[in-house]
């Protein structure tokens, strides 16, 4: 398969419950998402969509099914291998921000660039380049704790993307601000995952972002239904 965003070809997830019986979560999901093509994966609750978010991730392990991360087939790949293609290949962006706070927003952004093994001043370079891009270029040296939460998510969007991942997963990236500020970060969000090209896949339950999206994956009783 060559396609160099995101595969997910028949997951099937399973996991025990109780002393005998097992819970199936996922039982059949494929998805095809291009670079360049943001897809909103929606659903009830518990219906597995970080479940389905930590395979792609490559943080879980199907039962049975293909992974394929920028053209690269997951399947039986060793932890290593696994770990490199998170940190080259792979952006993540959570519901909390998960910054580290003793860091400015620019240190957070180069940090993940460095452990990849960027010169410090290209990573810095890169940092605030996303960083204005995010309209924070007056924010840079600010910890966290300095920042309102809608600036504490625009960093956390700039570091998922700051080693130019080919794929970028986020698991309900404006759930925790208020409408208008998620309005806000989710249309910058948008703007820099389609000017990189990158394949996205976001989990939301809000319909109106949704609906900003490319395409809708509706995950119901273990399966991906685009709607």
């Amino acid at each position: 398969m060559s396609n160099s965003g995101l595969i997910l070809k028949d997951i099937h997830r399973s996991f025990a419950q109780g002393k005998d019986g097992i819970l199936t979560v996922l039982q059949g999901a494929s998805l095809t998402v291009e670079p360049g093509q943001i897809v909103a994966l929606v659903g009830p609750s518990g219906a597995g969509k970080s479940t389905l978010l930590h395979i792609a991730g490559l943080l879980e392990s199907p039962d049975q099914g293909e992974v394929w991360v920028a053209g690269q087939s997951c399947v039986g790949l060793g932890d290593d291998l696994r770990t490199q293609l998170r940190r080259t290949s792979l952006g993540f962006v959570y519901q909390y921000h998960h910054l580290l706070p003793e860091f400015s927003a620019l240190e957070n952004v180069v940090v993940p660039q460095m452990i990849a093994g960027q010169d410090r001043s290209k990573a810095q370079e890169r940092a605030k380049t996303l960083l204005g891009r995010m309209g924070l270029a007056g924010r840079v040296e600010h910890r966290p704790g300095q920042l309102s939460g809608g600036e504490q998510q625009r960093v956390a969007i700039a570091r998922a993307l700051a080693n130019a991942p080919k794929v970028l997963l986020a698991d309900e990236p404006t759930g925790n601000l208020d409408p208008h500020t998620a309005d806000g970060v989710f249309q910058e969000l948008l703007s820099l995952v389609r000017s990189a090209g990158v394949a996205a896949l976001i989990a939301t339950h809000n319909p109106d972002l949704a609906a900003r999206m490319d395409r809708v994956a509706r995950l119901q009783d273990g399966r991906l239904e685009i709607v």
